[in-house]
């Protein structure tokens, strides 16, 4: 069943097979970039999403030294879109913290899905300590239901647009 619903999703998804695959890899990428700091590792919590080349670094990270690192490691990468900085200073997050964090999307994701007239499969959607940000190309009005959904679920505190559209 995932297999199906994956490729459904590869089949619908405005992106170029390319460039899915580009983002797939960026992804990794920057997991590994990240990760080659021992001290980004140790005292940072720091991730990147691609969507379409655009890049959305979020997270916790001590103080604005290591953040600037962070983004400094991903732009040296060359991912060719832009890089939203939403890496806040503050210490990473506990775990029960990240736990409630794969539960509010679980909850988005599965509202989306049943919302009439939505189409989810161009949208990531990304929850950090209670924010959720939305990544994706889409037309204004699927980005502006997409975001009426989230912020109408429980246990969401903000939502963060971080479309591309693709109308004008």
């Amino acid at each position: 069943m995932v297999g199906a619903v994956g490729g459904a999703m590869m089949v619908n998804d405005e992106r170029s097979f390319q460039t899915q695959l580009d983002d797939t890899n960026a992804d990794f990428n920057i997991s590994s970039a990240l990760s080659s700091h021992d001290d980004l590792k140790n005292q940072a919590n720091v991730t990147g999403v691609v969507m379409n080349s655009n890049v959305l670094m979020i997270g916790q990270a001590p103080n604005s030294m290591l953040r600037d690192k962070a983004v400094r490691t991903v732009q040296e990468l060359k991912i060719g879109g832009k890089i939203h900085n939403q890496i806040r200073i503050g210490n990473p997050t506990s775990f029960t913290t990240r736990s409630n964090d794969t539960w509010i999307t679980t909850k988005v994701k599965s509202r989306m899905l049943s919302e009439d007239g939505l189409d989810v499969t161009n949208i990531k959607v990304v929850t950090e300590n209670g924010e959720v940000f939305l990544i994706g190309l889409v037309a204004r009005q699927q980005a502006d239901l997409a975001v009426e959904v989230t912020r109408n679920t429980a246990g969401v505190r903000k939502v963060i647009k971080v479309f591309e559209y693709t109308d004008s």
